[in-house]
């Protein structure tokens, strides 16, 4: 079976146990953990922002080329595209991959250098087949880089009492790279349409850079993995999993539909803001980094909340809010009932990627560590590729109809009410099938 796998799930299965018996045992930091943490994270905060960055401002680029929303929804969907296939690849292969600098490294050089190079030629490219091209380079090297990364997290901090707080760190990282980048990302595009790609590609060739010589100064090369398995072997033993364990089956549609949400909200927001309720993009950008710092908040409330009353009972109760509050923007573009509907969508965002892939832990098999190496990327490239494109294609049909008055930019919230809201059958399954199954262990 995978090492990568089975370290990462031997690292959330003991940061789960420490939450629920409390944090009261957890010693303070050594000086050299607490630098290894922020080594590790330097490149979280990068990847994030980029990702992020043309995520969210790449349908402000395409826009220029083509008014078909089907178009541009397609072209950011490529990132789910990727998603569904490269990390099984890249953190498969370099479980096996042996040279001086050990299996991961060359994964990362390989995937972030010509990703930071895609990343600034989006703001210089002036066609859309450039456009799409360049940006499919660049999602497709992210993947490359960052599946191989994040498994740098349990083959460099195996101690129990420290392999917790470096998946909270990561999180830090993670959601300060994605506040920069919706707040800065637009402020930035305002002043000159290839700025933020080209300061996005800075730092993140800076911080990889950073990261890979201070791993290697220190000596940090992770050991070898024995036993891995390689991709074809894993994705070959995906489906049997899936037909036999219910929850599995019913987190994967449920971790999907969550991604869908997102990657709807994230592809046409701006257009959203500047095109249908005509602010100006750096109003914009200050409103969409106010509603990043409230998921922020969010992320920190709610994991907390979390561990003291449950994951999936919080997710479920800050799904309803949620999706409720896409519900109220279907109908109305009134602003005083959209600053009331943001801040329920915003938690209910920040909830959803801080507990997302805690929820799936208690449910891998032990004997299946291996094939769920590219579960959680496979779910969230499903959920990442439609949601886009469904946005995408409504937007288009209602254009000029429905909700001509945004022209079908409000049929956006439709595709992310529809799938938050029915992600929660699918949590109400999975707790069944939990139920089920531990019912069946105690007999």
């Amino acid at each position: 079976m995978s090492s990568t796998a089975t370290a990462r799930r031997k690292s959330d299965r003991k940061e789960s146990g420490r939450h629920q018996q409390g944090n009261g045992g957890s010693r303070p930091l050594r000086g050299e953990e607490k630098s290894r943490l922020g080594l590790l994270a330097l490149p979280t905060f990068a990847l994030a922002l980029s990702i992020t960055m043309v995520s969210t401002y790449l349908s402000t680029v395409t826009r220029r080329y083509t008014q078909q929303t089907a178009v541009i929804g397609i072209i950011i969907g490529g990132e789910g595209v990727m998603a569904l296939w490269i990390p099984l690849i890249s953190g498969a292969w370099s479980d096996t991959l042996r040279t001086r600098i050990g299996g991961r490294l060359p994964f990362v050089l390989a995937g972030a250098i010509p990703a930071a190079a895609a990343l600034a030629l989006i703001g210089f490219v002036h066609s859309l087949a450039l456009v799409a091209l360049v940006a499919a380079v660049f999602f497709a090297c992210y993947f490359v880089a960052y599946e191989p990364y994040r498994a740098m997290y349990p083959d460099l901090i195996d101690e129990d009492s420290v392999a917790g707080r470096a998946q909270s760190t990561q999180a830090l990282a993670r959601g300060l790279g994605t506040g920069f980048a919706l707040l800065g990302g637009g402020l930035l595009l305002s002043i000159a349409r290839p700025l933020p790609f080209a300061v996005s590609a800075l730092i993140l060739l800076a911080a990889v850079g950073a990261f890979v010589v201070m791993i290697l100064r220190r000596g940090l090369v992770e050991p070898p993995h024995e036993g891995a398995e390689g991709p074809a072997r894993v994705a070959r033993r995906l489906p049997g999993l899936l037909r036999e364990h219910p929850a599995l089956r019913a987190y994967f549609v449920a971790n999907a539909l969550w991604e869908m949400a997102l990657a709807g909200l994230k592809a046409f927001v701006v257009l959203y803001l500047t095109i249908g309720l005509h602010y100006k993009l750096t109003t914009a950008s200050l409103m969409i980094g106010g509603v990043a710092l409230v998921i922020l908040i969010g992320a920190g409330a709610t994991g907390k909340a979390g561990d003291k009353w449950g994951r999936i009972r919080v997710v479920k109760l800050a799904l309803w809010g949620y999706g409720l509050g896409f519900v109220v923007l279907v109908f109305t573009t009134s602003r005083p009932l959209l600053a009331a509907a943001l801040p329920f969508i915003a938690i209910g965002g920040g909830a959803v990627m801080t507990m997302a892939y805690a929820i799936l832990m208690p449910l891998m098999p032990e004997d299946e560590h291996g094939a769920l190496t590219g579960f959680y990327s496979l779910s969230r490239g499903v959920g990442i590729t439609l949601g886009p494109i469904l946005a995408g294609i409504l937007i288009a049909v209602t254009g000029s109809s429905l909700f001509k008055g945004t022209q079908g930019f409000q049929a956006m919230w439709i595709v992310c009410a529809g799938a938050a809201l029915t992600s929660i059958v699918f949590l109400h399954k999975l707790e069944h099938a939990e139920d089920d199954r531990r019912r069946l262990e105690g007999k």
